[in-house]
C-alpha cells in the first residue's frame, strides 16, 4: 500500500516570498505613492485636523483603483506606455502640453523627496550634514537604476514596500483613542475653511498623482516583455488583482500616517508640520524613540522606493515622445537617452536642495502642476479606454466609466480650488 506523504508546511518566510512574487507593478505603484513628500502632506493634515481626514483613505480608494487599472490595461493591450499611446492617438501638441506641465512637477517632487531623505538622515546621525546624505542617496539611486536590470529593480522595490509597515505599527505603540479613530474613519466631518479645503486638495493631489499613470502603464509593458506574456482575460484579471492590492496597501499606509499625526501631534497641540523631519522630531518626545525610529526609517525607505518611480515615469514619457530606446530591462548603452534623462532628473532634484530652494515651496509648486495635469490626463485616459481603435475588445465597462468620470470631476474641482486658494 502506498502511503501518501503529507506536503511539507511552508515556512512563514517562504509564504511571504510566494505572496510578494505574485504581486507586480500595482504594489510598487501604490507603495511609491506614499513618498516622503506624501508623508509630509498626510502628517500635516493629521497634525492640523486630527483624525478628521481618516475617511479620505476609504473615499479615494475606488478612485485610485479605477484610474490605475485603466492605465495598466492601456499598457497591456497596446504594449505601449501611456505617453506613446497619447502621441499616436492625438495631435502632438497634446502630449507636448502634458510633458511641459508633468516634467517640472515630477522633478520638483524628486527634489523634495531627496531633501526629505537627507534631512531625516541627519536626524538619525546628527554629525553628518543633511546634504551629504542627499548626495549619498542620489548616487546610490543612480547606480542601482543603471547597473541593475528590470527584474532586480522590481524585486528590490517590492521588498522595500515592507518598510511601509512601520507606519502601521506606530499607532499600536502609543496610547490611541480608537473610538475617536472609528468616528474619523466612517463619519466624515467638514469644515468650511480655507485651511481645511487646502488640506483636502493636498491629500487628493498626493494620492492621485499623474506620474503614477505613466509608471503603471510602462511597468505593465515591461512585465509583458520580461515574462513574454500573451495578454488575455486571465492576465487582465491578474493585473486587476495586483492594482487593487497595491492601491489598498497605499491607502492603508496613508491612513495610518494620518492616524499617527492626528492622535499624537494634534493632541499635543502641534498643528503645523511643513516637512517630514519636523514630523519625526515632533513624534520623538511624544511617542518615544521606537516610534521616532520607525517613522524616520520609513521616510528613507519610501524615498528609495518612490524616487526610481518618479524618475522612471518622466524618462519613459520622454523616451516614448522622442522615440528613444527605453526600458529598465535594457543596459545603459542600449538605451542611453532613457538612462541619461533619469540621471538628469536626479541631478536637478538634488540641485534644488543644494541651491537652497525650499523643499516646501517645491512641494507646493509640484502640487499646483499635478493639480493642473491630473484632470487633463484623466480625461485623456477615459477617452482612450473607451476607444475601440485603441483597446479593441477591452474597452471600459460601465462601472469603470462611472468611477473614472467621478474621479475626473473631483480632481477638476480640486484643481480649481487649489488655484482659487493660492491666487
Amino acid at each position: 500500500m502506498n502511503v501518501q506523504e503529507k506536503p511539507e508546511k511552508q515556512q512563514p518566510t517562504s509564504r511571504i516570498k510566494k505572496f510578494f512574487s505574485q504581486l507586480g507593478p500595482g504594489l510598487v505603484t501604490g507603495a511609491s505613492d506614499d513618498d516622503p513628500s506624501g508623508i509630509a502632506t498626510y502628517s500635516q493634515a493629521g497634525a492640523q485636523f486630527g483624525p478628521k481626514f481618516l475617511w479620505t483613505a476609504i473615499f479615494t480608494y475606488p478612485l485610485m483603483v479605477s484610474i490605475q487599472e485603466m492605465c495598466a490595461r492601456i499598457g497591456l493591450v497596446t504594449n505601449q506606455g501611456l505617453a506613446g499611446v497619447i502621441k499616436r492617438k492625438y495631435s502632438r501638441w497634446v502630449i507636448y502640453l502634458i510633458l511641459i506641465v508633468s516634467y517640472p512637477s515630477i522633478t520638483l517632487n524628486i527634489g523634495a523627496d531627496i531633501a526629505g531623505m537627507g534631512a531625516v538622515g541627519n536626524l538619525l546621525f546628527p554629525k553628518i550634514p543633511s546634504f551629504v546624505f542627499s548626495i549619498l542617496f542620489t548616487v546610490i539611486l543612480m547606480y542601482s537604476i543603471i547597473a541593475w536590470n528590470y527584474h532586480k529593480i522590481a524585486a528590490v522595490l517590492k521588498w522595500l514596500c515592507i518598510i511601509l509597515f512601520s507606519y502601521i505599527l506606530i499607532p499600536f505603540l502609543i496610547k490611541t483613542d480608537w473610538w475617536v479613530v472609528l468616528k474619523g474613519t466612517f463619519l466624515p466631518s467638514f469644515e468650511y475653511s480655507k485651511d481645511y479645503f487646502m488640506a483636502l486638495v493636498g491629500i487628493l493631489g498626493t494620492t492621485i498623482s499623474p506620474y503614477l499613470f505613466f509608471w503603471q502603464a510602462s511597468m505593465e509593458v515591461e512585465e509583458i516583455r520580461e515574462r513574454r506574456l500573451i495578454v488575455d482575460k486571465r492576465i487582465l484579471h491578474q493585473m486587476q488583482t495586483d492594482v487593487k492590492g497595491g492601491m489598498l496597501f497605499s491607502n492603508i499606509v496613508f491612513y495610518f500616517i494620518i492616524l499617527t499625526s492626528g492622535t499624537v501631534l494634534f493632541n499635543a497641540g502641534i498643528h503645523q508640520i511643513n516637512t517630514v523631519e519636523q514630523a519625526a522630531q515632533a513624534l520623538r518626545p511624544l511617542a518615544g524613540d521606537m516610534a521616532y525610529a520607525l517613522f524616520s526609517i520609513g521616510v528613507i525607505g519610501t524615498g528609495f522606493l518612490a524616487i526610481p518611480v518618479l524618475a522612471g515615469a518622466s524618462s519613459y514619457m520622454l523616451a516614448e515622445i522622442f522615440n528613444w530606446d527605453e526600458g529598465l530591462n535594457k543596459k545603459f548603452h542600449e538605451a542611453k537617452g532613457f538612462y541619461i534623462s533619469i540621471i538628469i532628473s536626479l541631478v536637478i532634484g538634488l540641485m534644488i536642495q543644494l541651491l537652497g530652494i525650499s523643499p516646501v515651496k517645491a512641494l507646493i509648486w509640484s502640487a499646483v502642476l499635478y493639480g493642473i495635469t491630473a484632470p487633463i490626463l484623466i480625461a485623456v485616459i477615459l477617452h482612450l479606454c473607451n476607444s475601440k481603435d485603441v483597446m479593441g475588445h477591452f474597452t471600459n465597462r460601465r462601472l469603470s466609466n462611472l468611477l473614472g468620470f467621478a474621479t475626473l470631476l473631483i480632481m477638476l474641482a480640486a484643481a480649481v480650488a487649489l488655484i482659487w486658494f493660492l491666487v
